[in-house]
């Protein structure tokens, strides 16, 4: 990473520290802090260029940004935020850029529809797992072809939080009925690799994070008079976590067109998800209380494999390109 880089790492994870508390955001009505997230719009991690409003960001940074708040866990609007304005941006509309950027770089939350779960279109029927989509001040779906605003006021559009097992990230359904929609420009099929790309730099921050608890752990849980952690089958699982980890960021780190990005979400939900489980068995039965943070590092892996399609639809995808 630049030096700009470093410092924006740094910054992110400082107000982290001092300020995330996930156990509160996610008790919230709308499941996350509203002050962590304007001070994250504040530092810039959202990527719009200048003369919208924006720092001038640029991907690279939002993933970094992504990375610290997977390790963290923390539920933000930032992955919904930066899809919309990319989306956006591919468009070419100035027109509209010039009317919703500035709003978004400010912190005003939004998200995009798009049929990455099913490939039905978006415009007119259900439309389920919309990041932040019951929270949305601006609400932009595409039907694969063309990228629409939706009017938020018509009565025809309806928006219910759904549940899920993973409380750290905001998901909704969205019922569209003829919707009112304004046609912004083209859809860039290219935005779902920036997703999966800043999917996966999430996935690698969590599983980092949940690789160092579980070494910290191992070291001062004692057995037989000794920390487990020294116990040389303790020593290996780790160390197989480790190369996890770092395989995954690398792989996160490659994901720069519609193959590599591919193949980061297949790979880094795979290896989060183990990463995940082995510090669960490697806690022991502290992991599976309420009070210890491992659980909530399993169900975002879990969910974070299946958000923007499972690692099976995207091996199909790889295996047509072959």
């Amino acid at each position: 990473m630049t030096p700009e880089q470093l410092a924006l790492r740094d910054a992110v994870r400082s107000l982290l520290d001092k300020h995330s508390d996930v156990r509160a955001a996610i008790e919230t009505p709308h499941g996350y802090d509203k002050a962590v997230w304007a001070r994250l719009c504040d530092i810039g991690v959202l990527p719009i260029p200048e003369q919208y409003g924006g720092s001038g960001a640029g991907l690279a940074e939002t993933r970094i940004a992504l990375e610290e708040l997977g390790r963290a866990l923390t539920p933000s609007p930032l992955l919904a935020s930066m899809l919309a304005a990319q989306a956006l941006l591919a468009t070419g509309n100035e027109e509209a850029c010039e009317r919703l950027l500035p709003r978004i770089a400010d912190g005003t939350v939004a998200t995009l529809v798009w049929p990455w779960d099913d490939g039905r279109t978006s415009l007119n029927g259900t439309a389920r797992y919309v990041l932040d989509g019951d929270l949305a001040d601006i609400l932009l779906a595409t039907d694969g072809t063309d990228l629409y605003e939706v009017d938020l006021g018509h009565p025809g559009v309806s928006r219910e939080h759904t549940p899920t097992m993973d409380q750290t990230r905001r998901l909704a359904t969205l019922h569209l009925t003829d919707a009112a929609t304004h046609r912004l420009g083209p859809w860039s099929p290219h935005v779902r690799d920036i997703a999966l790309a800043a999917l996966s730099a999430e996935q690698v921050g969590a599983a980092t994070r949940a690789l160092e608890l579980t070494v910290e752990y191992t070291k001062t849980r004692v057995q037989f008079g000794k920390p487990i952690g020294s116990f040389q089958a303790l020593k290996h699982r780790m160390a197989d976590m480790h190369v996890l980890v770092e395989t995954a960021r690398s792989a996160a780190g490659a994901a720069i067109d519609e193959v590599s990005a591919a193949v980061a979400k297949v790979y880094c939900s795979e290896a989060f998800f183990k990463v995940a489980a082995e510090m669960v068995q490697l806690h022991g039965g502290i992991a599976i209380t309420w009070e210890h943070d491992a659980h909530l590092y399993l169900k975002r892996a879990h969910g974070s494999g299946q958000l923007f399609g499972s690692p099976a639809v995207h091996l199909e995808r790889l295996r047509a390109k072959i």
